[in-house]
């Protein structure tokens, strides 16, 4: 099969063309390009549906590409807490009241800029396809990633790191999951299971390994050992080898629809789609604090000799373990009552985070990160199936797109604001219990959905109801309109 174009189905249209058709009747060109054989009409869309998924070969190389993906790009992001002391230690003084709050910037711009472009990538995803746009982003990341370790000043790493490496990121990951669909259908489940997973594999390994790098040859050359992973992803986004049918292309035929499409208004006449994007990023402002602060805390409780790594792992490792197996139990909830699994992902995760002041001892911090890492990956594993039900398969691609990118904000605001208070109060403390309330709030907004979309079910099933009677009524008195005469004889 071609790559993407059903030019297979094409050609064998011109081929039986001479058979089946006289001297008179000649193919004439469509406005999308294809060719098209007067009385072969009802062929052509049959062949569009022979469109098969591989289920596999090639595909089996995509899913590992697409984790290395996933892996390189927030393995690094969630490791940050690590280049965090590095970049307090280089650019200043730990005692400096303003320094941790402008260092944590360079991690939350950098992670919050990775979801504000989602919708953007998406219009360069349908322009130039999933595999340029990959390739691309990853070569802008290793860009980005390079200047970073020549950087002197906190100033310039905003940029490098913070916008140019992230932006990179983005347009990186987001085809790695698209290009799934392209070959996988029947275990696409599982499949996204495995490629979200990279994210965690490498969340348990990289902190150890920028730890003992950051030791060994310091945090310029440990960047440059980094770009490694960009330049590996340039050459996993070249494996993105696209198998669109023709009636997607056809969908996507022009630049207008393009980009009516980024702006798809659909999705926002759902009350419940609404309730969840904006549910959603409220409950975030205290989801990315402990990735980056909970290091310096533990130096800070603990000592500078505690065995911080661990934490990430713990977080990591019961991630991954999350996204298995609530992504199988999301298949056993009906419809949007997926919600109260979301909900309960929230309500955990703010509770950990105000115990993380709580833990006098290192192995209840172990405890805690744990938890929190399995209903992380709770959270991250139903996002996608909770959009389906909200707004259908036709509009769940930009459903998720501006949820990404509404999730920026508190992504990026959230650590920033946790740094200042510990500048402030001299104590991580009260930065924790603060980043407990959002997620406790948002989740308990999201409660409102499943009965949002109750109401909505009954108001349409009456709806119905009222069109069935009134068409009745309306075919009743049409059929004692058009026979007068039988009711006069009856009088």
């Amino acid at each position: 099969m071609t790559e993407g174009n059903g030019l297979p189905e094409h050609s064998a249209a011109q081929n039986e063309a001479p058979a089946g058709s006289s001297a008179e009747e000649k193919p004439e060109e469509n406005g999308d390009g294809r060719v098209s054989v007067p009385g072969d009409e009802v062929t052509d869309p049959g062949a569009e549906k022979e469109f098969v998924h591989p289920e596999g070969g090639w595909g089996w190389v995509v899913m590992l590409s697409a984790m290395w993906c996933n892996g390189s790009v927030f393995g690094v992001q969630n490791a940050f807490g690590i280049l965090f002391l590095s970049l307090l230690q280089e650019f200043g003084s730990e005692k400096d009241e303003d320094l941790r709050f402008k260092t944590a910037w360079v991690g939350s711009l950098s992670m919050g800029m990775i979801f504000f472009c989602s919708p953007i990538v998406s219009v360069f995803t349908d322009l130039l396809g999933c595999r340029v746009t990959a390739v691309g982003g990853a070569a802008v990341g290793l860009v980005g990633l390079l200047a970073s370790s020549f950087v002197t000043s906190l100033g310039f790493m905003y940029f490098t790191y913070g916008i140019v490496f992230a932006c990179g990121c983005s347009f990186a990951y987001q085809p790695s999951l698209v290009i799934l669909g392209h070959y996988f259908k029947k275990r696409l489940g599982l499949v996204n299971g495995i490629v979200t997973a990279g994210s965690s594999l490498f969340t348990i390994t990289l902190p150890f390994i920028l730890s003992w790098l950051l030791e060994k040859v310091g945090r310029q050359h440990t960047m440059r050992v980094l770009c490694i992973l960009m330049f590996v992803l340039i050459l996993a986004g070249f494996t993105y080898k696209p198998l669109m049918p023709a009636k997607t292309k056809k969908r996507t035929g022009s630049r207008c629809p393009r980009m009516g499409q980024l702006f798809n208004v659909n999705i926002w006449k759902s009350l419940g789609y609404r309730i969840w994007a904006f549910g959603v990023p409220a409950a975030l402002y205290g989801y990315y604090v402990p990735y980056i602060h909970l290091m310096k805390h533990v130096e800070e409780r603990f000592g500078k000799d505690a065995n911080k790594e661990v934490l990430l792992m713990c977080i990591g490792i019961t991630s991954g373990v999350g996204r298995l197996i609530f992504g199988r139990v999301a298949d056993y909830v009906h419809g949007v009552n997926k919600v109260y699994l979301q909900v309960s992902s929230f309500l955990v995760i703010g509770v950990m985070s105000m115990m993380i002041p709580l833990c006098d001892i290192f192995g209840g911090l172990i405890a805690v990160c744990l938890l929190m890492g399995l209903f992380d990956g709770c959270f991250i594993c139903i996002m996608a199936p909770i959009a389906f039900e909200l707004v259908g398969p036709d509009d769940v691609s930009q459903a998720i797109g501006f949820l990404l990118g509404l999730m920026s904000v508190p992504m990026t605001a959230g650590p920033p604001i946790a740094g200042f208070l510990r500048d402030r109060l001299e104590s991580y403390d009260l930065a924790f219990y603060l980043a407990g309330i959002p997620p406790m709030v948002g989740g308990a907004v999201l409660c409102l959905i499943p009965w949002v979309e109750a109401r909505r079910r009954r108001q349409e099933a009456q709806a119905q109801e009222r069109d069935v009677s009134q068409k009745m009524l309306d075919s009743e008195k049409a059929q004692g309109d058009d026979d007068p005469r039988s009711g006069e004889s009856v009088l």
